[in-house]
């Protein structure tokens, strides 16, 4: 492992050395192309309504009392916001930018890092070694969890409330599509999940056997099940407001493309990436139909199940692509919504505070950076999902042939006696290895991540449909 743990020792210095300098996470966002709406000063506003500038303080006094009423305007008046391009120092600003440019370049480098990996792999075809790329996907998983937590965790600070109803609803509903998703067969859903459990449920039993214990597989295999639909609850209760936020966003998109239909047909595909990605692994209408496609009276193979889990794989890449192609696109809808709220406030009667004119349009502006992680923030999740599922799987890129996912029997013999304790660790860690890597076999693996990598796309679907259905409907009531 010497050329893989150089590799990413060297890819962590360089993320850390280069972050101040170059980023890809700032240079999406501050690279000219996105414009802020810039919220208008008092003397715009007071000139707009027609009204004076302020008089000294000593002229400001009623009766011996200071008159010091704050600015307030017309909602019709003619407002037109000034724009400019987000600069990196407008971006300090924002709110989270740091945990939003530490994520996304981390996911880029952990990228890079498991390209390299597979193409490491690919040539030099080492045996013994460990493929270290799965770590760092493993922990991009991890932190697209984590920024999910930490956004939601904000909503349920809100003062109002609505947020963590929405939250807690929809976790609920989550929790109870994953039992329905669980108890269906693997004709429908072909996860491989049952067979991963039975084989994990059947080395363990014999390892625990050996040393005198007992082994209930029912209760084991219940237990496994609980803990992935309260995963797979709080998963969906994280990817509420992203998929709400998309919604939002593809609509706004759509309306500043009208007259572009090219990017119409790039943000629709990309907005149904993740149906797509659900429909991959519904059997009957997906794998049944290329392997056995009807030709008249008769059946043909189009392709074969490792070419269609290969095409499988470089689908949701390409989708993830796709969606990054489109990220600016959506990210200018976001800061649109300063001016589609002047727009209604000019259709509105009475008078508005000059405060609340520019606090609304500067909250709009700094929050583009929480938009963002809820935009990208699936994209990684899903990207990272498929990579582990393609590595710990044991599928193909379809650049080599693809390996056998039949685990070897378990061996748990004891250890060797050694003469050195440096032996012995040795010994010890191998033998570990060895037992672990009978138990977690490519079946489970492959049963476990192609469920989480269909869950998030699930999530996406139901999450982004009502989102449509409140944003068209509801939200114009």
């Amino acid at each position: 492992m010497g050329v893989q743990v150089v590799v990413s020792l060297l890819a962590a210095s360089v993320m850390q050395k280069l972050a101040p300098h170059c980023s890809f996470a700032r240079w999406l966002l501050c690279n000219g192309s996105l414009h802020r709406y810039k919220h208008p000063s008092e003397e715009e506003l007071r000139a707009l309504a027609g009204k004076q500038r302020p008089k000294a303080k000593r002229d400001r006094r009623v009766n011996g009392v200071l008159d010091d009423k704050p600015l307030s305007v017309p909602r019709d008046i003619d407002l037109r916001l000034d724009t400019s391009p987000i600069t990196a120092v407008d971006a300090l600003v924002l709110r989270y930018f740091l945990e939003y440019q530490w994520f996304v370049d981390f996911a880029v480098y952990s990228t890079a890092v498991y390209v390299f990996t597979e193409g490491y792999f690919c040539l030099a075809d080492p045996k013994k070694e460990t493929n270290i790329g799965v770590l760092w996907c493993l922990l991009t998983v991890i932190f697209s969890v984590k920024v999910f937590f930490m956004v939601m965790r904000h909503y349920f600070r809100s003062e109002e409330g609505g947020e963590r109803s929405v939250c807690l609803t929809f976790a609920f509903f989550f929790l109870l599509l994953a039992m329905v998703a669980l108890v269906i067969r693997e004709d429908y859903l072909e996860f491989g999940l049952e067979p991963g459990l039975a084989g994990v449920s059947s080395n363990l039993e014999s390892v625990l056997k050996q040393r005198g214990w007992e082994w209930t597989v029912p209760l084991a295999k219940l237990a496994f099940k609980l803990g992935l639909v309260a995963l797979c609850s709080f998963l969906g209760a994280c990817l509420t407001f992203p998929g709400l936020r998309l919604a939002q966003t593809h609509l706004d998109a759509l309306r500043m493309a009208a007259d572009k239909p090219l990017t119409q047909v790039l943000l629709h595909t990309s907005f149904l990436a993740p149906v797509i990605v659900v429909v991959m692994w519904i059997k009957p209408i997906s794998r049944d139909f290329l392997l056995h496609a009807p030709m008249g009276k008769q059946t043909v193979q189009l392709m074969s199940d490792s070419a269609y889990n290969t095409a499988r794989l470089w689908t949701i890449v390409g989708l993830c692509l796709l969606r990054l192609a489109v990220t600016r696109h959506h990210l200018q809808a976001y800061l649109g919504l300063a001016e589609r709220w002047v727009e209604q406030m000019r259709r509105e009667a009475g008078r508005i505070a000059a405060v609340e004119i520019q606090r609304k349009i500067t909250r709009i502006y700094c929050y583009v950076s929480v938009v963002s992680l809820q935009y990208l923030g699936p994209v990684i999740l899903t990207l990272h999902c498929a990579l582990l599922l393609k590595t710990l799987g044991h599928h193909s890129w379809g650049l080599y042939p693809e390996p056998s996912p039949v685990p070897p029997a378990v061996s748990a013999a004891p250890p060797r006696p050694g003469s050195e304790d440096g032996e012995d660790v040795r010994a010890a860690v191998e033998q570990i290895t060895g037992v672990l890597g009978g138990i977690f076999t490519p079946l489970f693996f492959h049963g476990l991540l192609a469920f989480v990598t269909w869950w998030v796309a699930v999530c996406q679907v139901v999450t982004s449909l009502f989102g449509l259905y409140f944003h068209q409907y509801l939200a114009a009531s």
